[in-house]
């Protein structure tokens, strides 16, 4: 037996992963080699040099975790939170909840503002608890993959540094498809994924750390508890004349996002992220011509993730099932309290094009 004959190619038009651009796919193959060797040490250092340019950062702890997204996320909190810490955490979908989550199983006094899905997280709302509060980390996510939705990271981010605490952002689904400015926006704390915009499949996490949260790091009464994701040893083998061993890296993953990265700097930043907005215009012209509504409000809505509401007396499920089947598209169903009730269009990196957009509409309008 082999499934691997069964798998062909699918138009990923979901919540993730995307779809993945010919020069990455080569780059996967490429011979492997040791991840000592100076050949790839030079392959390290032109990653972090690209994903400094596209995180629009100058943190000298900016890398790839091995694993996914969310290895991003508890990357960041294993590595800041020490047990006690009184930290907040703005929820306005899934990804929210689960930063709640990881930063309550370490230990930390967790404070949440909570939002009505489908809507951002609310500026007032976070300078009155911060005016009430002192925490050591406010964390938030940019971009929220659950409904579709852009948060205000900048006008939270000056109430942050304002009161003192370091400044979190979920930036699994934003990078490489609206702007992301660490530094202007004061974060001091980031993580993404490769699997979204930047087109690389799924299995690096990007984050990166200010001057600030690496003193922090440095300062630990206790030792992180997690050993594979430990960033003060990790740091060792990402930077410096000599490299120190932590663990195998995943080299051909990482040369996957060296050219994941490359092509979207060859193509330049405004340019890929006006290619997103003006498929998201296209996508959106095209639902609402077959009568349909989004969920999230225009200012709000994100390019790369379109929540759309279900028609009534629409069979969600089959729909979606047809699409794979019938015409190999794969869209998202919604989760929590938007399960059953929208469908979600991913418009991420490679597959932000128009020829895609069409695609989809056309056998949407077909199934239906």
């Amino acid at each position: 037996m082999n499934a691997l004959k069964d798998v062909k190619e699918t138009l990923l038009m979901g919540p993730g992963p995307s779809c993945v651009p010919p020069a990455v796919y080569a780059a996967l193959g490429l011979p492997t080699i040791g991840h000592l060797d100076p050949r790839f040490i030079a392959v390290m250092n032109e990653i972090k040099s690209m994903l400094q340019q596209v995180m629009q950062t100058k943190n000298e702890v900016t890398l790839p975790m091995s694993g996914t997204g969310s290895a991003g996320m508890e990357t960041c909190f294993v590595n800041m939170i020490e047990p006690g810490d009184r930290v907040l955490v703005l929820i306005n979908g899934v990804f929210g909840q689960r930063m709640q989550d990881v930063a309550t199983r370490l230990g930390a006094q967790v404070d949440t503002l909570e939002f009505e899905w489908g809507t951002p997280v609310q500026v007032g709302a976070v300078r009155a608890k911060l005016a009430n509060n002192r925490y050591r980390i406010v964390a938030v996510v940019h971009a929220e993959t659950s409904t579709g939705v852009r948060s205000p990271v900048a006008e939270i981010g000056a109430l942050v540094r304002s009161a003192g605490a370091l400044y979190m952002v979920d930036g699994v689904t934003s990078l490489g498809g609206i702007p992301v400015t660490l530094d202007a926006w004061g974060v001091d704390i980031f993580y993404s994924g490769t699997q979204k915009c930047l087109s690389c499949p799924p299995g690096l996490a990007p984050v990166s750390f200010s001057p600030r949260a690496v003193e922090k790091l440095r300062n630990r009464k206790t030792k992180v508890p997690n050993w594979y994701l430990d960033v003060s040893m990790i740091i060792n083998y990402w930077q410096g004349a000599k490299r120190a061993y932590h663990h195998t890296a995943p080299i051909n993953m990482l040369y996957g996002l060296h050219a994941a990265l490359d092509t979207i700097l060859q193509e330049g930043l405004e340019p890929v992220f006006a290619r997103h907005r003006a498929a998201h215009e296209q996508l959106v012209a095209g639902l609402e011509a077959m009568g349909m509504q989004m969920l999230v409000a225009p200012e709000y809505r994100l390019p790369m993730l379109n929540a759309v509401k279900i028609p009534a007396g629409v069979d969600e499920a089959a729909v979606r099932s047809r699409l794979l089947t019938e015409h190999g598209i794969e869209i998202g169903a919604g989760l929590g309290p938007l399960a059953g009730k929208i469908w979600r269009f991913g418009l991420m990196g490679h597959t932000a094009r128009p020829e895609n957009v069409e695609r989809v509409l056309r056998s949407l309008e077909s199934v239906l």
